[in-house]
């Protein structure tokens, strides 16, 4: 008689593979080594390795003790314990070992390391002990099947973009629930200022995936530099299809970020592939990110342009470089300083980054506005500097009217000294 009912125990075993991903061999394995356990509780001896073998068809199963083929050589057998060379050997025991001479009667062709098969008594009923038993190695075997398909899964997500509901937060730290497991988003993988509420869905990158004893931890991230390049390969085809690419990321994340990027098809601009029309792109990317500036640079392997680049959107007039040194002195104009520096030296140390070189900027010294200005303003400020034409014409004619009006003066002075003719002065009122 069939110690299952196997209309109940295949829906079980189906409802396992769709709800848990936990693969139907991997469940009758479980069955199999809770039978195996039980059996060996309830009328085994100590140290017999026991096996079961379910017919997940019929519902029968066999038992069978396993004692694994030894070479005489390789064990300590009863009274070699003493010998100097046997010490570190692993001691018989009859219960799990066969001499290999003792199994070429049973297999003519056994070798050390194999495996012989002795059938047990079938047994159709157990203590209550023994299925208790039983039901623990089950539960146990289903959780590490479940963590393994688990782990399976994720664990080709890695570095990827997941979707994901808000389950809690505790201490800061967000959990979010992925379907079948749980990631978490420690407080500093968060960006700054974000706040998330229960039920709440949300994109992050799964950073990492580990397995331990107690599950899979999955650990998310909004924060990490790859979080923003995910996001624009999902929005820009270019970089899907390769003929654009990121080449390094520069991010304080709810700030601002720098993204140097590369074109390898000269008909492709890969600047405008990541912003798009009119802005619609980085826009979403932005968005998402609650508003995080980002500027979009172009990568090169000229250190010094690319330096120059990554300074935007101040303008550059000169990168003198220290290669042994990997600094760069770049000077720009006075009007320029504090837009390269930027805010809290914010636009300088996001270049540092993304260029791996130490920036140094310096003011030029006498430099003219009209050197970083467009062509029409820069002949405005020349035609009134005072080394132009213009300015010495300007000049000679306001040195003459300035000598005429001084001519002028004395005598205008002199006939206001005189009183004029039929005038009238008065005395000055005595006191």
């Amino acid at each position: 008689m069939p110690l299952f009912d196997m209309k109940v125990l295949n829906a079980v075993v189906d409802q396992l593979e769709q709800e848990r991903g936990i693969p139907r061999d991997r469940t009758l394995q479980a069955i199999e080594a809770a039978l195996a356990t039980a059996y060996k509780k309830e009328y085994g001896t100590r140290g017999q390795v026991i096996r079961a073998f379910f017919n997940p068809e019929t519902g029968d199963v066999d038992f069978a003790q396993v004692k694994r083929v030894v070479a005489r050589e390789e064990v300590r057998m009863p009274g070699e314990e003493e010998r100097e060379e046997k010490r570190e050997a692993p001691r018989f025991i009859p219960e799990q070992h066969i001499l290999v001479e003792d199994a070429r009667h049973i297999k003519r062709d056994a070798q050390p390391g194999d495996e012989i098969l002795f059938p047990l008594e079938a047994k159709e009923s157990f203590g209550r002990i023994a299925a208790q038993t039983a039901k623990q190695v089950i539960i146990q075997k289903i959780r590490e099947a479940e963590r393994e398909a688990v782990y399976a899964e994720f664990a080709s997500k890695e570095g990827e973009i997941v979707v994901g509901t808000v389950q809690r937060i505790e201490r800061g730290n967000v959990f979010v629930e992925l379907e079948k497991a749980t990631g978490v988003m420690p407080r500093e993988e968060q960006i700054p200022g974000e706040r998330f509420r229960p039920g709440e869905r949300i994109r992050a990158l799964l950073m990492k995936v580990d397995e331990s004893p107690r599950g899979v931890y999955l650990r998310l991230s909004r924060a990490h530099p790859r979080f923003l390049a995910k996001l624009f390969e999902q929005e820009v085809p270019e970089l899907r299809n390769g003929s654009v690419a990121i080449r390094a990321i520069a991010r304080e994340p709810g700030s601002r970020s720098k993204v140097a990027v590369v074109s390898f098809d000269e008909h492709v601009d890969p600047i405008g592939s990541l912003v798009g029309s009119r802005g619609v792109r980085v826009s979403v990317v932005i968005s998402e990110l609650g508003g995080e500036k980002i500027d979009v640079v172009e990568w090169s392997d000229d250190p010094a342009y690319f330096i120059e680049e990554a300074l935007q959107p101040a303008r550059v007039l000169d990168v003198a470089l220290d290669e042994e040194n990997r600094i760069a002195r770049v000077t720009v104009s006075e009007d320029q300083l504090s837009l390269a520096i930027g805010r809290g030296g914010q636009n300088v140390r996001l270049a540092a980054k993304l260029t791996g070189w130490k920036i140094d900027i310096k003011p030029a010294e006498g430099a003219q506005v009209s050197e970083v200005l467009s062509p029409e303003l820069s002949e405005l400020v020349e035609a009134l500097s005072p080394t132009s034409e213009a300015a010495q014409i300007s000049s000679e004619e306001s040195s003459n009217n300035e000598a005429t009006q001084t001519q002028s003066q004395p005598a205008a002075a002199s006939e206001a000294s005189q009183p004029t003719e039929g005038a009238t002065v008065p005395e000055p009122e005595k006191a």
